[in-house]
């Protein structure tokens, strides 16, 4: 099978992947699709995504393919994100609040929708119920 070569060309980084994960981004469909050369080997620019946010989403399109995450209901069913998917997920978004937001950004840059959803339920999660005051006190992106 294809192994295109992700690169994050800001630190250089290739990741090789799967044809199939790396498909779960529709950029990198499409860049593949675009791509007429047989080459085995299909470097694939990510300026926009740093080499260690990258490595998670990978981490989550690999998992994703073999087990994929249940629909998350709207409006939220719970505050609680293992209470919404599976918990290797609810695992997954476990993260420092930076790097939740960059997996935000990097999932919406590279159109992975639901690794989009997922991102932003959690941080759907971390305000429901909360007054504006406590959500300035406790996300960091609004100080």
């Amino acid at each position: 099978m294809l192994h295109p070569n992700l690169q994050v060309s800001k630190e250089g980084d290739d990741f090789p992947v799967d044809i199939d994960v790396a498909r779960m981004s529709e950029l990198v469909k499409g860049m593949l699709d675009e791509d007429n050369d047989d080459d085995e080997d299909t470097e694939i620019p990510l300026p926009n995504v740093k080499a260690a946010v990258l490595r998670k989403v990978i981490e989550f399109c690999q998992h994703h393919k073999g087990e994929p995450m249940t629909e998350i209901e709207k409006p939220l069913k719970s505050a609680r994100m293992g209470e919404v998917v599976q918990k290797w997920y609810a695992d997954f978004v476990n993260v420092e609040q930076v790097l939740l937001f960059e997996l935000i950004l990097a999932a919406n840059y590279m159109d992975i929708k639901p690794l989009l959803d997922l991102t932003c339920a959690t941080v759907a999660s971390m305000i429901k119920g909360k007054t504006p005051e406590e959500i300035r006190k406790n996300v960091q992106y609004c100080k």
